[in-house]
């Protein structure tokens, strides 16, 4: 059974695309979008959706206290935070108030898909235990790790088409170890693929916010795009 999914936004258009990128993933589906504070808690008392994708800035309206309000009287709803806030206070109360997730704009499809399937798969987890009825230390850990960050020498997992894990794996080992970065030539060399493969891997590792991308202005030559490890 999909996970049902509310998109609260006040922007239509970003609500729209939101709605595409989630349609896209598979164990997904949107059953309204709510673009004000009204139509927001009146869908949840109709539709009783499993997951909430909520916005900060409304008109009239602060989506903490919207994640509030729903962590208060829809328990078995949960919220992943969508937006352009940049603040630290900001982030810290999302958080605090149980948010699942916290998603900068403009959103990512990459970022967006491993987001909802490490919920799917953290959903799944969760009913399985329901049915078993009990739980041990072992089903907490792999509950707990679902819910944070992973590490992506370890951890990578639900990767889009055309990327394999043990080259990606790879990938984020030889850019850590490298302290001034490495272009997507570097890294062919290095693990051994071709340039392009190289650098669609490299881009992957950007738009997941693993990696971030400079421009190297070189004596000749157009510039190169140089790839560093994030922290």
């Amino acid at each position: 059974m999909a996970i049902e999914v509310l998109i609260v936004e006040d922007d239509v258009k970003i609500a729209e695309i939101n709605r595409r990128f989630i349609e896209k993933i598979e164990g997904f589906h949107v059953v309204g979008i709510a673009t004000d504070e009204i139509q927001a808690k009146e869908q949840l008392e109709i539709l009783s959706p499993d997951l909430v994708l909520l916005d900060i800035y409304f008109p009239g309206m602060n989506g903490l206290d919207m994640l509030s309000y729903i962590r208060q009287h829809y328990r078995e709803t949960d919220v992943i935070m969508i937006t352009a806030a940049k603040e630290v206070e900001a982030i810290r109360e999302a958080v605090r108030s149980g948010a699942f997730d916290y998603i900068m704009k403009p959103l990512v499809f990459n970022r967006l898909q491993e987001t909802l399937l490490r919920y799917l798969d953290f959903h799944r987890e969760l009913n399985r235990l329901n049915e078993t009825g009990t739980i041990n230390q072992s089903d907490v850990d792999r509950l707990l790790s679902g819910t944070g960050k992973k590490d992506s020498r370890s951890e990578i997992s639900f990767l889009p088409k055309g990327i394999d894990k043990l080259t990606l794996v790879k990938i984020v080992q030889a850019i850590s170890a490298a302290e001034g970065g490495m272009t997507a030539e570097q890294i062919a060399k290095e693990v051994g693929v071709s340039r392009t493969t190289g650098r669609r891997y490299l881009e992957h590792l950007v738009s997941s916010g693993e990696v971030f991308a400079d421009l190297s202005y070189g004596v000749v030559g157009r510039p190169e795009r140089v790839y560093r490890k994030k922290g």
